[in-house]
């Protein structure tokens, strides 16, 4: 809910010293909530779908903007440091999909769980990790979230499981940390994200029934960013209806690039979970402006064209900041404090992972089994030095 990236955004500035944003005006002078239109999702054996008039308080319009536009910067920033050698091997940036994630976050509680593919760096963030930790992390140094050890595709907090790097694999993971909320009776769901080139993974499919079966409190959430690494969804799907791909359960497709009805659907799906009724499908329409990798250029199978006209109609941050705008929820001045306050986390972040020190050699092989026995196969142990008898 909006607590849960309340949360996040408090930590983060208490850990990072960030000023607190304050406009010229008063309060006084905004509209503290107002009502707003959305498209209308397409359902699949459902009896109803999410309203389409929706509201949106102040407090929740600042908070999805700053935590957008700090996915976005950090995605950037993420970017250029690649380019520099900086970031190496595997990253899968996610800016133009921060709706995506920011919406999820809204719609359940960080007391749920959540798993999904290598595309990780915005749920981390929403999850409760910070900038620093996360740049860190992709950086390779010590202070990461995963201690320097994971890199891009492999991060983890309290309830988020990760940043998986084999394609499909964290769905079945995730039905059984659904399985794991029933077995224990604590009225938790996990959501599974994917994307639609891994829709087609038989192993899905698999997850799908199990959690039928069984009536698992699991969101299944496709985000359909258009393409499968370079392969479009039309070229590798007879059937792009990802939203009923389960057949039996019920599912919804839903605007990705809007946060508000990503929002209402994650609200209804949860829902539907925690009413004992059993899974759910999501399927997100959404975007990403990069490449599949950093490997990719991301325009020899599509044109800069498309790119363009998607960051110009549909683009999230900007399609909630002409809401908040145009119905006097937040000033010019305000947004562009937060994005000053945003860049200077961001920068101060990327300084810092930097400089932070790699981890040593010595805590290689730390943290592999919980209790760390002593890691030795058939005589020998990482730290054995060998001659060669040749």
């Amino acid at each position: 809910m909006l607590t849960n990236i309340s949360n996040v955004l408090r930590a983060c500035a208490q850990r990072n010293g960030a000023a607190a944003v304050v406009s010229a005006r008063t309060y006084a002078d905004f509209t503290t909530e107002a009502s707003f239109e959305i498209k209308k999702c397409d359902i699949h054996k459902l009896d109803e779908a999410p309203a389409t008039e929706v509201v949106l308080t102040r407090d929740e319009g600042l908070q999805y903007y700053r935590t957008m536009q700090t996915i976005r910067r950090m995605e950037l920033k993420a970017d250029q440091l690649y380019k520099q050698k900086i970031i190496r091997g595997f990253c899968h940036l996610y800016d133009g999909q921060e709706a995506c994630a920011v919406g999820i976050e809204a719609g359940i509680n960080l007391t749920d769980h959540l798993i999904t593919a290598y595309r990780a760096h915005g749920y981390t963030l929403t999850r409760g990790g910070t900038v620093r930790e996360i740049m860190a992390e992709l950086t390779g140094r010590r202070g990461g979230i995963a201690k320097g050890k994971g890199g891009s595709m492999h991060m983890y907090t309290k309830h988020f499981y990760g940043g998986n790097g084999i394609v499909g694999a964290q769905v079945p993971l995730g039905a059984g940390v659904a399985l794991a909320c029933k077995y224990l009776e604590n009225n938790q769901l996990c959501v599974s994200l994917y994307g639609d080139g891994a829709a087609n993974q038989g192993q899905i499919f698999e997850a799908y029934n199990m959690a039928a079966l069984w009536k698992l409190p699991a969101i299944f959430i496709c985000e359909n960013n258009r393409y499968g690494m370079g392969t479009s969804v039309e070229r590798s799907a007879a059937n792009t209806d990802y939203y009923k791909r389960g057949d039996y359960i019920p599912g919804l497709r839903v605007d990705g690039m809007d946060v508000l009805c990503v929002r209402e659907a994650t609200k209804l799906a949860a829902d539907h979970c925690r009413s004992g009724k059993g899974p759910i499908l999501m399927e997100l329409l959404t975007y990403r402006y990069h490449g599949h990798s950093m490997s990719d250029p991301g325009v020899s199978y599509r044109t800069r064209e498309e790119i363009q006209e998607v960051r110009g109609k549909s683009d999230p941050i900007s399609l909630l900041k002409d809401r908040m705008l145009s119905n006097n929820m937040a000033s010019v001045e305000e947004l562009k404090e937060i994005d000053v306050a945003v860049r200077k986390e961001i920068e101060d972040a990327a300084q810092y992972a930097t400089t932070d020190p790699e981890p040593p050699l010595e805590e290689l092989c730390n943290h592999i089994f919980h209790n760390n026995p002593p890691l030795e196969v058939r005589g020998v142990n990482p730290w054995t030095k060998l001659k060669s008898v040749s």
